[in-house]
């Protein structure tokens, strides 16, 4: 292959150099295009553009590939255990027993808020979003721990990591607590990372909830899957406020607002939403997902495709063998479960989804498998942030120990008025 790649301007020929991926993939560098020949590249959505060079995840969406540091996602199913892959993403490698250890107390050790805060969550009324409530908590905590706004070496970021990891679980937990009325609970320093979440979200004074190693699992592996997914929406957006100079808390909090969309985010309220619709309905999954195939009709079938993988979501075929698990436990009905079970079954089996390659994604099934396990609706997307949270502190640091980072400045192509001249009130007319 050639090292560059030649591009011909009004009859000029400009050589611009090939950058090769640890995959082979192929990039052609365009960043100094304006500055020699006056254009800039055309891209919305960036759908076709690198904004930069990252040894966090690789994913390939043709042969349903994703890899975390080069350790294919599978991997992590048995025996999943959210907080060894944390240290992966964030610190490069797969922690040592000492490693492990350390990192667990500080989870431990800061758990717990300040108790200043607690009157910032009485703010807010019961009404409020749990992500907004998430955003905005993430923020407060740089006022209370403003020895973490500068961090110039490992040491500092790994402190500022742990507290951010330790502390969201507590936050997303509060929040929650706050919405319906109920008193807060203490992180249990005795439990585990997802345990303790639970713990805080679902137990009563003097009443402690216990939590199944099922369940456990179940939401240790929905928070790995989703802990990193390359350059989406929400890990762009930290790493655009990053480029900036922001501070760990201010840009991960960006990056929970970018997480709310609907389009980003919401993909499993979506589906939950879906199946709601269908079964109050009295609609058969058959009879909607006819009409789903129906391109007048508006109708479409969530959590099924994805943008990225043209292949069966990898994260998904993990998810699934635990949904089934989940399923199969006794007192587990639920018509909304069937509903599910039932549209995954004909989607996998008609030519029409087949053929378009619209498989069950994540969010199919991280829906289902979080509404079995007991976490309301309103939570989904916090759980979401709770394991993407991780992914965005890695991007964070690795932006900002990059030499060539510049701050994030995208082009645009102006498409307004030309040069027009004021008019005073009097005369102007529409």
């Amino acid at each position: 292959m050639s090292d560059k790649a030649t591009l011909t301007l009004d009859g000029e020929q400009y050589d611009l150099p090939l950058v090769i991926g640890s995959e082979d993939e192929p990039a052609i560098d365009i960043s100094s295009l304006r500055a020699r020949t006056g254009y800039i590249t055309l891209d919305p959505g960036y759908a076709n553009t690198g904004s930069c060079q990252s040894s966090i995840t690789y994913i390939d969406g043709e042969k349903g590939i994703l890899r975390y540091r080069g350790i294919p996602i599978e991997q992590f199913a048995n025996g999943p255990n959210f907080i060894e892959v944390v240290w992966l993403l964030i610190c490069g490698h797969l922690p040592t027993t000492e490693e492990y250890t350390d990192f667990a107390r500080d989870l431990t050790l800061h758990a717990n808020l300040d108790e200043g805060m607690k009157s910032h969550f009485d703010s807010f009324p019961r009404t409020a979003p749990p992500m907004a409530v998430l955003s905005s908590m993430i923020n407060t905590l740089s006022c209370f721990h403003p020895e973490l706004l500068e961090l110039e070496d490992t040491e500092q970021f790994r402190m500022a990591a742990a507290r951010l990891i330790s502390k969201i679980r507590t936050i997303a937990a509060y929040a929650y607590r706050h919405s319906t009325g109920q008193p807060y609970i203490y992180p249990d320093p005795h439990q585990r990372y997802v345990h303790n979440f639970l713990h805080m979200m679902f137990s009563q004074p003097y009443d402690q909830y216990v939590c199944d190693d099922l369940v456990r699992d179940a939401l240790n592996l929905i928070l790995i899957l989703h802990a990193d997914h390359e350059q989406n929406c929400s890990t762009s957006t930290v790493r655009m406020v990053a480029s900036s100079g922001a501070n760990l808390f201010t840009s991960c909090s960006a990056g929970v607002g970018a997480l709310w969309g609907p389009l980003h985010g919401g993909a499993n309220v979506a589906v939950m939403n879906m199946l709601e619709e269908i079964h109050k309905g009295n609609m058969t999954p058959e009879a909607y997902v006819n009409l789903a195939k129906d391109k007048e009709s508006g109708v479409r079938l969530m959590g099924f495709g994805h943008r990225v993988y043209k292949d069966f979501d990898p994260r998904a075929k993990v998810l699934r063998e635990v949904a089934e698990r989940l399923f199969s436990q006794p007192g587990k009905k639920d018509p909304l479960l069937d509903i599910a079970r039932k549209l995954e079954e004909i989607a996998l089996q008609d030519p029409y989804f087949i053929e378009r390659k619209l498989y069950p994604n994540v969010d199919f099934y991280s829906g289902i498998i979080l509404r079995t396990i007991g976490i309301p609706t309103s939570m989904f997307t916090v759980i979401f942030a709770m394991g993407r949270l991780p992914g965005w502190i890695a991007h964070w640091w690795e932006q900002r120990r990059d030499a060539n980072s510049r701050i994030s400045r995208p082009r645009q192509i102006y498409t307004g008025n030309g040069l027009t001249d004021y008019v005073e009130m009097p005369s102007r007319k529409i």
